[in-house]
């Protein structure tokens, strides 16, 4: 990857984060995608020199940097040839608490993101739920005020690393639907432990394609118990709040997709370097250096997009010039190009290796397996198309 236009800062990052990753080789990740073991190592080494607290405040423990550099670090841990499963397993705890660490208390913030900048502590994030998928504003768990708590009840799905994490970021609603004026209104963000000796919680794994190292799971809710102070800024405007976040996952996921692409094309880059056909490295041939040109200019390009955004959402905290509008197209833009841009590459690095890229040592399988997870999560790409066809190009709402 080109390097020129970074900040020291986040070359910094960079060197910083290569360096704990250096101790997790391929063969670290091949044995745990075909293990289905958690990558605890990796938080705990990230954790100990600082890092999953990169873009949480000074104050509580943080780098207090911003996403420009926490999508610099997703992206270098995914490039190291961790993969989705490498950065997702820390992914949660960047974006996630952006929401926590910008509207909750003082006293929650201490609370809250102490523990999970020390790595003492971990947490996952509870939106999706089975029968609404992209329509949030229509998510029916239910958290009743009951006297000095709320008791919630529902379902969410496709939620990471909810085996191994001890807290939850939830969005659930606290009036229902057909109650509310608008559709925003009525759902409320909350801090919960996620204890699964209390009753009223049960989780399910999910056997997925790729990224095994990490748990997806459905999570079961029944009457479980939360306290009044896990709620969030106001009631009722949880939707709202928790944008905060999302804006900011786009990016980190476009990282992620980056680092994925760009590993692949070193991988197939090499290979095809040392490979011999027909008395030539295969390299030579037009077929196979062209498409890895492509696949390089495209990740290139995306790259771009994905640090303008970054660099968009941060300045809009300090610059009123920069609507959340803008904000949200730019980072929705990353997203897809990267997630594109890594598909091709990684599809481009299988067929360079030609049968042996079927063959899991040479893990640029994995490499494909992961890389549909962002052309997928947490938007699909035609929603995206959606989103940018109504907000930047003014045409009539299609959904």
């Amino acid at each position: 990857m080109e390097l020129n236009g970074f900040s020291q800062e986040q070359l910094d990052v960079r060197e910083a984060v290569s360096k704990i990753c250096h101790g997790f080789p391929d063969s670290y990740w091949a044995e745990h995608d075909e293990s289905g073991v958690y990558p605890h190592e990796l938080h705990t080494a990230l954790a100990r020199n600082g890092w999953i607290g990169i873009a949480l405040p000074e104050e509580l423990g943080g780098a207090g940097l911003g996403i420009s550099e926490a999508t610099m670090m997703l992206q270098t841990i995914s490039e190291s040839g961790a993969g989705m499963a490498g950065s997702q397993s820390v992914h949660a705890n960047v974006y996630a608490t952006q929401s926590v660490a910008k509207f909750a208390t003082i006293n929650q913030r201490k609370k809250m993101l102490t523990r999970i900048i020390s790595g003492e502590s971990r947490v996952c994030f509870g939106v999706t739920e089975p029968n609404t998928g992209l329509e949030t504003l229509k998510l029916r768990t239910r958290a009743i005020r009951d006297g000095d708590g709320y008791n919630v009840s529902g379902q969410k799905i496709w939620i990471s690393s909810a085996q191994v994490s001890s807290n939850m970021i939830l969005l659930a609603r606290t009036t229902a639907l057909e109650d509310v004026k608008k559709p925003s209104e009525g759902l409320s963000l909350f801090f919960i432990d996620f204890d699964r000796n209390i009753p009223g919680l049960e989780l399910r794994k999910i056997k997925k394609m790729g990224g095994k190292a990490v748990d997806a799971n459905e999570v079961f809710f029944d009457n479980y118990r939360v306290p009044l102070d896990s709620l969030i800024g106001e009631e009722g405007q949880g939707f709202k709040i928790v944008l905060h976040g999302m804006n900011a996952e786009r990016c980190l996921l476009a990282g992620e997709a980056l680092g994925l692409g760009y590993v692949a094309v070193e991988k197939a880059s090499a290979y095809a370097k040392e490979r011999t056909v027909f008395g030539r490295p295969i390299g030579m041939n037009q077929g196979i250096q062209h498409p890895l040109a492509s696949a390089y200019m495209n990740l290139e390009a995306a790259k771009l997009a994905t640090y303008h955004a970054a660099r968009l959402y941060d300045r809009s905290s300090i610059d009123d010039g920069i609507t959340q509008s803008a904000v949200g197209i730019a980072c929705n833009s990353a997203k897809y190009l990267a997630a594109e841009a890594a598909f091709s590459a990684c599809e481009r690095a299988v067929l360079t290796h030609g049968g042996v890229g079927y063959a899991q040592e040479y893990h640029v399988e994995r490499y494909l397996r992961e890389s549909l997870i962002p052309r997928i999560a947490p938007v699909s790409r035609e929603m995206i198309l959606n989103y940018v066809g109504e907000k930047a190009l003014g045409l009539p709402r299609s959904y």
